[in-house]
Order: structure tokens, then sequence, then C-alpha cells
């Protein structure tokens, strides 16, 4: 994977689609910055800017994916492997279905797939450290982690594990077992309010509440 590293973006998604759209940029290729001033998070958010974190975009040919990977569980395949990847520093962390890393109860950063053509394009963020304000919505990765953590480190180990091409079936079976970690929290759908123990995790990473087949929520 070839790495461009910026000081400052808008955003690393949005950089790159406009790379991939005018032909300057080729993938399979990153773009990670260490400042991100417009980050785009779920449904249209905007990602918040902290003091120091790790902001990363990229994209894949829809061919080198396993065969095995529908799109719209990108987010858990690839937030799983990120998991995994912050576990190898000594990380506690956990992914939240379907997009979300959390450390206990508390987001610490978040995972963003979109399909452009023939191209998977996915940026994530994970905070290290945030501004020192107690209501603040995030928390960051363990500070004793975030404190030794290299950004290129980081990147190097997660697309070792991309490059792997691990299919969807092994990663689903892992992470099936630690579905039970959304009991504590609830989400929306079809305007009430619903708790993860009444959803069901179905085997292409949709979960399953009322007899409808849900690939996201909020």
């Amino acid at each position: 994977m070839i790495i461009h590293t910026y000081e400052c973006l808008e955003s690393t998604q949005t950089f790159l689609l406009q790379g991939l759209k005018s032909g300057t940029l080729q993938a399979p290729i990153c773009i990670n910055a260490h400042r991100q001033t417009h980050g785009i998070g779920s449904r249209g958010n905007t990602w918040e800017e902290q003091p120091r974190a790790i902001y990363f975009s990229f994209a894949l040919p829809l061919s080198a994916l396993p065969q095995d990977l529908k799109i719209e569980s990108a987010s858990i395949y690839f937030g799983f492997l990120c998991k995994e990847t912050l576990k190898s520093f000594g990380s506690k962390v956990w992914l939240k279905w379907p997009n979300d890393l959390y450390i206990g109860h508390q987001k610490i950063g978040g995972v963003l797939c979109n399909k452009w053509q023939e191209y998977l394009i996915c940026g994530i963020g994970i905070n290290l450290y945030t501004k020192g304000n107690n209501s603040a919505p995030y928390a960051t990765l363990e500070p004793e982690i975030s404190a030794r953590i290299e950004t290129m480190d980081f990147l190097q180990r997660y697309f070792i594990s991309v490059e792997k091409k691990i299919s969807w079936k092994q990663i689903f079976r892992f992470y099936a077992l630690e579905f039970q970690n959304n009991f504590d929290f609830d989400f929306h759908h079809n305007g009430k309010k619903v708790s993860f123990k009444e959803a069901k995790l179905l085997e292409d990473g949709a979960i399953c509440v009322d007899s409808q087949i849900v690939y996201s929520c909020r």
C-alpha cells in the first residue's frame, strides 16, 4: 500500500475521492493527515478535530476485496482489522456495531466505507488525545498507548492485515463472539429506541430487528 502523508487536509476521504476522480491518484493508495479540519463522520456528521489523532483514508479496487465480503458490511470488516491492530499495541478497544471504535462505553474512533465506481473507499479516525473538556462526547485511546503509538507504525501493521485478504467468514466468526459487547447500548429503529439485546446478528454482518434487515443505525 502506498501511503501519502500530509500535514493538514480538510478531509482525507474527500481528498482521496477527488484524486481518484481527477486521475491524479491511483488505487490502491492511502491518504494520511496529521490534522483534519472537516473530517467526515457517520450519517454526514463532521468528525471533530482533536489535538492528536490518526486520520487516514484508503482506496482499494473491489477486485482486491475478499470474495465473500458484502459492501454493506465493509465497515465491520475493516473496523475489525483496525481493532485487532490497536490490540497489537495493547489496547482494549472493541468494535461497536457497525462502525464505531470503543473503549468501555466511550467512543474513540470510527470507520466509514463507501463505494465509488469500482473502488471501495474507507476512512478511519482514531482519537489519541482530546481537548481538555470533560463534557466532550469522545474519548481517546488509552493514554499509555497513545503516548507511544506512531502513526506510520500503526498504518504499516494495519495494511499488512488488509493485504492478507482474510475472508469475511473468518472475520465474522471472531466478531460474532464479541457482539455481546453491544448489549449495554440502544439504537433507534423506525422511530423507537431498541436494545441491541433484541437484535440478531446475521452472517453477512446485518442485524435483524422486528423481522427487518438493518445494516446501519443511529
